[in-house]
């Protein structure tokens, strides 16, 4: 059995590309491996949230885990802040981070450019503490996307130069999760990239039928084909992939052969688009709300995550802190 570790910052709720890219696999994965799955609220300090946000943030996203499948009993599901092992730990692993490397990471460069006015170093550290996450459980995989590959790659330079310089091999370096080639890529309605929380293009679990039949007709498209068979632009290719994700194969076919033939109508596919959505992501948004509403249910979720969580913790720590010579006198 294989450990695995991810997390989610609580900076808004999550979308299709979060359920489709990682929330599904998640779930296949939650009986066949020992996982810890987390909110990354000690990550979002780093954009200064107001306390009202971050708290009713973190409450929203442990609701949209569970509400999408995943399972306390069977996974180590917990707030990140409830472990203070994470932050110890942290400490300890940025003494084996150098500024040169951090400022180097395309994260930090682009927040850089972001937040001009809020460079702050947890920014510039971030890659330690995602580092620290991972970790501290000692996993041997870790689900992460394109964009968090340099990150991955950064935690295994820090278990490697740990082990060397204390002559042990006490940290794995842990390898992407590979679910298979059939990845969903889940474009974002503004035609291109992906979709994203910051970007504005997005259909969230949250969202109700009205707000997903709004966004969805609002989706980029161009004046259609004009001759037959013809390669499909990127904004077409972006609403197929949503499509493909949410529709049968017949009704995938059934708009592909009025684009090739073209016949196209893409309020008609727009509409169909809607529909097939919200039938996946309605019943996930009743869950949702019925979840954040049931203070006392979260309360023992999060209680119990943070138990399992600080026992794996601090066996790592523990064991870490003899390794550099702290011991107690």
């Amino acid at each position: 059995m294989e450990t695995v570790v991810s997390g989610i910052r609580p900076t808004g709720n999550l979308h299709l590309g979060n359920y489709f890219g990682a929330l599904r696999n998640f779930i296949k994965m939650q009986d066949q491996n020992r996982c810890f799955f987390f909110v990354a609220d000690l990550h979002s300090l780093t954009t200064h949230p107001k306390p009202n946000d971050l708290s009713g943030n973190v409450r929203q996203i442990l609701s949209e885990y569970i509400a999408s499948g995943l399972d306390p009993e069977k996974v180590t599901l917990f707030i990140q802040s409830d472990v203070p092992e994470v932050s110890e730990m942290y400490v300890l692993l940025n003494m084996l981070a150098y500024v040169g490397e951090l400022e180097r990471t395309v994260s930090f460069k682009d927040k850089v450019r972001k937040q001009q006015n809020n460079v702050n170093a947890g920014l510039l550290t971030y890659p330690v503490l995602m580092a620290v996450d991972i970790l501290i459980h000692r996993p041997n995989k870790v689900p992460v996307g394109k964009d968090q590959e340099q990150h991955l790659e950064m935690t295994r330079i820090y278990a490697r130069r740990f082990n060397n310089l204390y002559g042990v091999k006490f940290f794995p370096e842990p390898d992407a999760y590979n679910f298979g080639d059939d990845l969903i890529k889940i474009p974002g309605l503004d035609g291109s990239g992906k979709m994203g929380k910051s970007e504005n293009n997005g259909i969230f679990l949250i969202d109700d039928e009205q707000t997903i039949t709004k966004k969805v007709m609002r989706a980029v498209t161009d004046s259609g084909p004009t001759a037959p068979n013809s390669e499909m632009p990127e904004v077409i290719r972006n609403l197929f992939a949503l499509l493909k994700a949410v529709s049968s194969p017949d009704t995938v076919q059934h708009f592909t052969d009025k684009y090739n033939s073209c016949q196209i109508r893409y309020g008609d596919l727009k509409k169909q688009l809607a529909e097939d959505i919200c039938k996946i992501t309605l019943p996930i948004r009743k869950q949702i709300i019925d979840i954040r509403e049931n203070t006392e249910y979260l309360h023992k979720i999060a209680k119990l995550g943070a138990e399992k969580a600080r026992e794996s913790a601090g066996k790592t720590l523990c064991e870490m802190k003899k390794i550099i010579g702290f011991h107690q006198f």
